[in-house]
């Protein structure tokens, strides 16, 4: 019989799967929206490992950030000049406001060093490192090419479910030497390939009978590089964000979503899985 933690898990799937691939289709506000609550609510949770050693991040502050990030990043995105420079001045702007505060709110002894560096910390990893979807979803041709563009955001999805998937399947049923085993005890060497494996499939099948369909041309040889890249850059960032909870103590980083732990747990693939893509993308000329 199936545990309630099973079940749970089944049921936010169900409900999330279709929920991304909807988002994602409608693009533009919506997913930049939808970028920003995923930040705060991110930041929220690295907030709460700082105040767990005795660190006061500066919240509201942090949260601001957070949400105006991808809000920022597709307006400059969807500029017809694409004029990024009144971006860079408010993050500037952000950045002295951050200091401003800390002096007002910490003094010398409230360890203002590490408050603000743990505040400007949370936006970017858990919000700027997203925001880059928002340059694979509009990419130079995305409104003649809908739905080509809505494919090419989720492929590095795709394969990273899939690769976590594979991981945990082939390190449950070969078990073996542990890959990280302070940071995250249950993941093995053996998972770690067969996740590896699964990805880099999942890469040249997809690529080949879908994104290729859509009038993508991407060659065996790229198809290759990027299932390998996203796949273990993705490994490596669920490993990256254990190292956070390791230290604060922490199994999950949160209980916000019932059977998969918090906003973090969640997408600590995707925060390198997302830049990585794009980086490849762009690499390949197709955004």
């Amino acid at each position: 019989m199936p545990t309630n933690n099973l079940v749970q898990r089944i049921i936010v799937a169900a409900i999330a799967i279709p929920l991304v691939f909807g988002i994602i289709w409608l693009g533009g506000w919506v997913l930049a929206a939808t970028l920003a609550i995923l930040g705060v609510l991110g930041a929220r949770e690295v907030y709460e490992f700082g105040r767990r050693q005795g660190i006061e991040p500066l919240d509201r502050t942090g949260w601001l950030a957070a949400a105006g990030i991808p809000l920022l990043a597709y307006w400059a995105k969807g500029s017809e000049l694409h004029w990024a420079e009144p971006t860079l001045y408010a993050g500037a702007l952000w950045l002295m406001l951050t200091m401003v505060i800390a002096m007002a709110r910490r003094g010398p002894t409230g360890r203002p060093l590490t408050s603000v560096s743990v505040t400007v910390f949370g936006p970017l990893y858990t919000s700027g490192l997203l925001t880059f979807l928002i340059a694979i979803r509009h990419g130079s041709e995305a409104v003649a090419r809908p739905s080509a563009y809505v494919l090419l955001t989720l492929f590095p999805l795709v394969i990273t479910w899939i690769c976590d998937t594979a991981a945990m399947a082939v390190g449950g049923a070969v078990g073996g030497t542990k890959l990280a085993p302070v940071l995250s005890p249950k993941k093995t060497q053996a998972g770690a390939v067969g996740g590896t494996l699964g990805g880099v499939i999942t890469a040249l099948a997809l690529g080949k009978f879908v994104l290729n369909q859509q009038g993508w041309s991407f060659s065996s040889a790229q198809l290759l590089l990027f299932g390998l890249a996203v796949s273990i850059v993705g490994q490596v960032g669920d490993v990256a964000e254990s190292l956070f909870k390791r230290e604060a103590g922490l199994k999950d980083s949160s209980t916000l979503i019932p059977g998969h732990g918090g906003v973090l747990d969640r997408l600590d693939s995707l925060y390198f899985v997302i830049p990585a893509a794009a980086g490849l993308y762009r690499m390949f000329g197709v955004i």
